[in-house]
């Protein structure tokens, strides 16, 4: 009877854990009324991100207004710069593991081609679209006519040096023949690839070369590495959780620092400046606009059977934190955590967002567009359909031609302007409000990589959109 007597049942108040059944022991596990105490509810990322913005904003703006602005540089930004520096710390070797596990767990080698084909086509639409849009936005509005001769040429003498730089950069880009981006494709030293942010298009092709290799031997041999892969995305992922915990305090020394920088000690100077161009400002961000709630919201409608509300109140978090670090490289790992909420399968998002964060720039050819014919009427030329035509074939050719080179940006403006006739020194005309702009159109960027996703998912089979994963 000993032997058949139940452990359990020798003291009568000796609980049972409920896993593995056998009397609990202290520190085991929670308590009873630690399992049922319901957790805090935290704010949403976005809704916390919006009020480092706004935080940021007043913070900067009262201390330019009683001169403390040079504090605020010293003392504030640093906070925003590691915040960044930490998104892009993990933004390559997320690309190269998630990219990886994402191909490495494709059935059929042939979806590959296909969703390549399917991507760049919706990325070529979308940049005809937008600086078609940019043209017709600065035609009826034409804000160069209210920009008078004596700011302009104070404003050109003020930034006389602003577009040095990328004249030098579009020279040398054209010098290297009509080949040089699909040279620039295929990298001679990876380490020297994933060392540089700006190598993400060599980073795709390597860790897409990678995955096909992986494929391409027998499972039984390649276990092991798959598992690695998935292991690492998973670490990283949780590196950008960990990450984001941050962001509302990162967004407030971005914000508060761009104010600081831009007011300077005399916010009333920074008013003056920004009134002179308020109309080509309010061009751009009309031209933006539209973009995102026709052009995406239909096209997600339409073909993607996306509700574009949910799409963007999901892709909320991505958006303002591309507005408050203007890059899409350092957004790339949220980009790619939204992507997956709005329910876009790993190995659609692990290719279409890298390869849009360096080759699809819609916000930024609108932004060239706009800013080409804004330069023209400033100066008194009139540019004919046939040079608006050349605008569209040489913004589009551009945003792909330059992709994976630093500074694209500015690169893709000095072609556009040379390409149509005009003076690269009217560039000092658009600077002072571009680094504004600048945050604007990176949230074009970030939100058309991720409506391509979506397209791309739904065209390659993917079930309803509508069933999303949950926030």
């Amino acid at each position: 009877m000993f032997f058949n007597q139940n452990p359990l049942q020798q003291d009568p108040t000796m609980t049972k854990d409920p896993v593995t059944q056998y009397p609990a022991q202290d520190g085991d596990g929670p308590s009873r009324s630690e399992q049922t105490q319901p957790k805090a509810k935290q704010w949403p990322m976005h809704l916390r991100i919006l009020i480092g913005i706004g935080l940021g904003l007043a913070f900067g703006l009262c201390f330019s207004a009683v001169g403390w602005s040079s504090w605020v540089l010293d003392w504030v930004k640093p906070v925003g710069t590691v915040f960044v520096n930490l998104l892009k710390l993990v933004a390559i070797p997320l690309v190269l593991v998630s990219l990886v596990d994402g191909v490495t767990g494709l059935k059929d080698l042939r979806k590959l081609s296909s969703m390549g084909g399917r991507t760049l086509l919706i990325f070529l639409m979308t940049t005809v679209c937008a600086v078609s849009i940019g043209l017709v936005t600065v035609n009826l509005l034409r804000p160069g006519d209210y920009l008078s001769e004596t700011k302009r040429d104070e404003l050109r003498e003020r930034f006389a040096s602003a577009g040095s730089g990328g004249l030098d950069k579009a020279e040398a880009f054209k010098e290297e023949g009509p080949l040089a981006a699909v040279i620039n494709i295929v990298p001679e030293n990876i380490f020297h690839a994933l060392s540089h942010n700006g190598s993400m298009l060599q980073v795709v092709f390597f860790a897409l070369f990678m995955g096909i290799a992986i494929m391409a031997l027998p499972a039984s041999q390649t276990n092991m590495v798959r598992d690695l892969f998935g292991q690492l995305n998973r670490v990283i992922l949780q590196m950008v959780d960990m990450i984001m915990v941050i962001a509302p305090a990162g967004v407030f020394a971005l914000i508060s620092s761009l104010i600081a920088d831009f007011a300077g000690d005399d916010p009333g100077e920074a008013v003056e400046l920004l009134g002179a161009l308020s109309v080509y400002a309010l061009t751009v961000v009309v031209g933006l606009i539209v973009m995102m709630v026709m052009v995406y919201a239909t096209l997600l409608r339409l073909f993607g059977n996306y509700n574009p509300l949910k799409f963007f109140g999901i892709m909320s978090p991505a958006q303002l934190l591309a507005f408050s670090t203007s890059s899409s490289n350092a957004t790339l790992p949220v980009n790619l955590e939204c992507a997956e909420k709005l329910g876009v399968r790993e190995e659609v998002r692990t290719f279409v967002l890298p390869l849009g964060a360096t080759v699809n720039m819609d916000g930024t050819s609108l932004y060239q567009a706009v800013a080409t014919v804004f330069i023209a009427q400033a100066f008194g030329h009139n540019l004919g359909w046939a040079d608006q035509l050349t605008i569209v074939l040489t913004a589009t050719l551009a945003s792909i031609g330059s992709a994976g080179v630093p500074g694209a940006g500015m690169v893709m403006l000095v072609i556009v302007l040379q390409s149509v006739g005009l003076e690269t020194a009217g560039i000092a005309l658009i600077v002072a409000v571009d680094r504004i702009l600048d945050m604007m159109r990176t949230v074009v960027n970030v939100t058309g990589d991720a409506m391509t996703a979506v397209l791309v998912d739904r065209w390659m089979g993917a079930k309803s959109m509508d069933k999303i994963i949950e926030v």
